[in-house]
């Protein structure tokens, strides 16, 4: 009832009136705020808006809501402070019900029941490496009290195709479905899509690629919109000993098999290998590959980099053997952009049969510690993402459109390096940048992919940083506001702000401004420009659990 209350309360103050009230809630295709792209940062737009009062309508190009936490398989990539700071709320509730599903619905083994901080896959990229379908499982759950309510009309399986714009503002976007096309309208629209889709309809200013007047201390080389990270099609894939599910090789694995990438500095070798480049040193680096439970291997075994169930961590007999989340460096794809290129299909087929062909060569090639080759018990599990071929039902990108923004965050506000040479301070003196409009948090090292123009690993220390505003607001579009990694960064700053909890955080953020600037009566532009509506959105913030700096004592 209190929920209904605040509702009410927000459509009134926004203008409804008692009569525009019955009316909100009959109109099926309007909304306070349309969210186009289901995705991790459209989930917590969504849920923030709702949270506040809004109606919402949010599209999603897959029939997975969650984006790089479900359709496209990546197990969190997380800050090692996660479990104490450095995320919303809301982000932690959800980590919360990931840990209290296998808690309610998996035969846990005792010590696992009762680690606070359970990780089910023991992996050795997140502290909470887990299914994609659980995390599904748990923002449907998250969301669905909206849904019921009617507040919240979420549309699968919908692709935007064009905006209509009136001056600097966005009155409409036509999404097509299987049954058709339709129109949503709204009075903000928050672009959540994993490559920025919505800008160029919406006629918005962005920027793809590496910046070619970048003066940033590690810009790349080979400048240029076509210029972006290596997109990875990630698979699941469990192991049967004594089984033998080997098929015929994909059509193009010859090709992969003898592919060596183009790199500067080089890559060691052949992609399909075990030995790739170190993304700090670029030495190469070994690895081994053993998928039996217990193994130990001589080198990182890449079969716990991302594991999702570790049998450990179940009652005996649960699991034949552990399940196994393949986003490596060996299925980047650097041939070219799954978006924005005149090749994109080819390149999305190509990233495909990449991944596998990477499988195959796990079957049947790859080199074991005891002397033989390939492991044929390996098999694909698409029945854990949804598919019928193994394959995540959409590719990870890693880079998108990015809004030409007010304010546009540069490799000085968050690298360790750049900002030693900007202040002259050492390193064990150096905080991180504070910015006064701040909407959130975020922590990860700069970490860039190979490119597709030729650029091996970019991995640069960082200090913890924040989020502001600023990145938040397109330089000319009122009620256009990014909601995931499409925000005011470089190509070099969208490394760090592209992880799971950044990308949260951001989705909160702009879902929040959004209700905040419909409930005021303001535009976007200023909140920003008046301390007063900046420092009430911050408060509004904070009291949804939303943190806005490092605490002091992190120093």
């Amino acid at each position: 009832m209190v929920q209904i209350m605040n509702r009410r309360a927000f459509l009134c103050q926004a203008g409804f009136g008692l009569a525009g009230l019955s009316r909100a809630l009959r109109t099926e295709r309007d909304a306070d705020v349309v969210i186009v792209g289901g995705g991790t940062g459209g989930c917590a737009a969504a849920l923030a808006a709702l949270e506040l009062g809004c109606r919402v309508a949010m599209t999603e190009e897959t029939d997975w809501i969650g984006g790089q936490l479900t359709s496209q398989a990546v197990p969190p990539d997380e800050h090692r402070w996660i479990e104490q700071f450095g995320s919303t709320r809301l982000y932690r509730r959800y980590r919360q019900l990931v840990r209290q599903h296998y808690r309610r619905h998996y035969p846990l083994a005792p010590l696992a029941r009762e680690a606070e901080f359970l990780n089910v896959g023991s992996c050795g990229v997140s502290r909470i490496c887990h299914e994609p379908a659980v995390s599904l499982s748990v923002l449907r759950a998250m969301l669905m009290p909206h849904i019921s309510a009617g507040y919240l009309r979420l549309i699968p399986d919908a692709v935007p195709v064009a905006a209509d714009v009136d001056g600097d503002r966005i009155r409409s976007v036509r999404v097509r479905r299987p049954e058709g096309e339709m129109n949503l309208t709204g009075q903000y629209f928050l672009d959540a899509t994993e490559d920025g889709a919505l800008l160029p309809l919406a006629g918005a200013e962005y920027v793809t690629g590496a910046e070619p007047d970048s003066d940033e201390l590690h810009a790349s080389s080979r400048p240029g919109p076509d210029n972006m990270q290596a997109a990875t099609w990630c698979f699941a894939m469990d192991y049967v000993d004594g089984e033998d599910y080997r098929r015929d090789p994909p059509a193009s694995y010859d090709f992969w098999r003898h592919y060596e990438p183009e790199l500067a500095p080089s890559w060691p070798g052949r992609l399909l290998s075990l030995a790739y480049s170190n993304p700090v040193t670029l030495e190469p680096q070994p690895a081994s590959f053993d998928p039996r439970p217990g193994a130990r291997t001589r080198h990182f075994n890449l079969w716990s980099y991302r594991r999702l169930i570790d049998p450990a961590n179940f009652e005996e007999g649960a699991y034949d053997g552990g399940i196994s989340l393949v986003n490596w460096p060996q299925n980047d794809y650097m041939q070219g952009n799954l978006f924005g290129d005149p090749d994109a299909r080819r390149h999305m087929q190509g990233a495909r049969e990449l991944s596998l062909s990477l499988f195959y060569w796990l079957q049947t090639e790859v080199p074991r510690e005891d002397g033989g080759t390939g492991w044929p018990g390996l098999r694909l599990r698409g029945d854990l993402l949804g598919t019928g071929d193994g394959l995540a039902k959409r590719p990870y990108l890693r880079e998108s459109r990015r809004i030409r923004a007010v304010f546009t965050v540069r490799e000085e506000h968050v690298g360790k390096e750049a900002l030693m040479a900007r202040t002259g301070l050492k390193r064990d003196a150096l905080k991180s940048v504070h910015f006064e409009d701040s909407v959130g948090v975020g922590s990860y090292r700069l970490d860039l992919h190979p490119s597709t123009r030729g650029d091996n690993y970019i991995d640069i220390d960082t200090l913890p940083f924040e989020i502001p505003l600023g990145a938040l607001l397109p330089v000319r579009l009122e009620n256009l506001l990014p909601a995931c990694k499409n925000i005011g960064v470089t190509h070099l700053t969208n490394g760090c702000y592209r992880l799971h909890p950044v990308e949260w955080c951001i989705g909160e953020a702009a879902g929040s401004l959004a209700a905040f600037c419909l409930r005021r009566r303001l535009a976007p532009r200023e909140v920003r420009r008046h301390e007063r509506h900046l420092q009430d959105l911050q408060r509004q913030l904070e009291a949804r659990g939303v943190e806005t700096s490092w605490p002091a004592s992190f120093y």
